[in-house]
């Protein structure tokens, strides 16, 4: 985008100084509004240059051409390499040309002595009109349109809620004259961006854990109880956020996409060992009566109770590490492992609590007609 500030704008329009006096209007406004830490718009109009306006008729008079008053201009003004200087190895140009006071003093440049070729000398005014004049300082363009940046810093980490804020108050109180547009820029730029391919990976990846589920279980029962756990991990994740006073982001985002794939490996966990109970009990003839599912729930939920909770402490140790760490760059990830962290433990109390009961009432319906209460 060109704007290294989270937030930028872009003014676009035919006439330099209306695009000047636009961005002024939105610099004061956006200084008052919360959140802001600076705002600056670009002075676009106002920049002073030395105009020098060759006489080409005057110049032809003393047989000089436009080239060759140029040159003079140029090494007085510009400076020019006369020759080198020599020190070890090292070579250095020599650039000669009038000292800053002179430079800046129009009197003094339009004594400027212009060589001709006759061997005479003819001050600089001779065959040039000087003057100081007002123009650009820069010209920048954008879509084949003259365009202002303003540059806006934050010192608040919700870019999002600032731009919406910042937005609204430009629609109400910025009168925009007519040619002249307005684009939202900066590093808010980058994160639109990537919200918008975040609203494709996010159903994508949902896509993605039912089909895996669905091709393990071949049920989809039992996969539709897996994936009951994303609701429930997504809960706690949002819990955690508020508590932490996180901002929504795409780091958040990305969190909780991971948390997706962490939340159903733990419903899965819970589902294997009660198949792998009820298949063991079924193969011993164990199973008799409706009531025995009860035990066999049991068995396969509350038995092995230690090994589900190792699945995800494992996991919660590698993160805390994140939460509490104050390195660079540990801002940003604890934004992503802030998610992952309340939404395991929520999804663990979902897995441990519910879906045993789940799988008790959806067995009991299946074995209803073949099996005695």
């Amino acid at each position: 985008t060109g704007i290294k500030t989270p937030v930028g704008i872009k003014l676009m329009g035919p006439d330099l100084e209306t695009l000047s006096a636009v961005g002024e209007e939105i610099e004061g406004l956006l200084s008052t509004l919360p959140g802001t830490a600076s705002v600056y718009s670009e002075r676009v109009v106002g920049g002073k240059y030395v105009d020098i306006r060759i006489r080409r008729e005057d110049a032809a008079r003393f047989g000089l051409t436009v080239a060759d008053v140029q040159d003079i201009v140029r090494s007085a003004i510009g400076g020019m390499n006369v020759t080198q200087t020599v020190e070890g190895l090292e070579r250095y140009p020599v650039n000669v040309r009038y000292p800053r006071e002179l430079r800046n003093d129009i009197e003094t440049l339009r004594r400027i002595a212009v060589p001709t070729p006759m061997g005479h000398t003819v001050p600089l005014a001779s065959v040039a009109d000087i003057e100081f004049t007002k123009g650009p300082p820069a010209i920048k363009s954008e879509n084949a349109r003259r365009t202002a940046w303003i540059f806006v810093d934050l010192d608040t980490s919700d870019v999002g809620g600032y731009v919406k804020r910042a937005q609204e108050a430009v629609r109400k109180h910025i009168v925009f004259p007519e040619g002249v547009s307005i684009k939202w820029s900066g590093q808010f730029e980058y994160m639109e961006r990537a919200a918008k391919r975040l609203l494709l990976v996010g159903p994508l990846t949902l896509a993605l854990i039912f089909l895996f589920l669905y091709l393990h279980f071949r049920n989809l029962v039992e996969t539709a109880m897996v994936m009951l756990t994303l609701p429930f991990a997504l809960v706690g994740g949002v819990w955690l956020l508020w508590l932490l006073d996180f901002n929504q982001s795409v780091a958040v985002d990305v969190g909780f996409i991971a948390l997706a794939g962490l939340a159903a490996e733990t419903g899965v966990v819970m589902l294997v060992y009660l198949d792998e109970t009820y298949e063991r009990w079924k193969a011993e003839g164990r199973l008799r009566r409706l009531s025995d599912l009860a035990q066999i729930v049991t068995e396969g939920a509350v038995e092995r109770v230690r090994p589900k909770l190792m699945t995800v402490a494992t996991t919660l140790i590698g993160l805390l590490p994140v939460m509490w760490g104050t390195e660079t760059g540990v801002r940003m990830m604890k934004r992503i492992a802030a998610p992952m962290v309340g939404g395991l433990i929520s999804s663990t109390i979902l897995t441990l609590v519910i879906l045993p009961a789940l799988y008790l009432l959806w067995k009991r319906a299946v074995l209803r007609r073949s099996l005695p209460a």
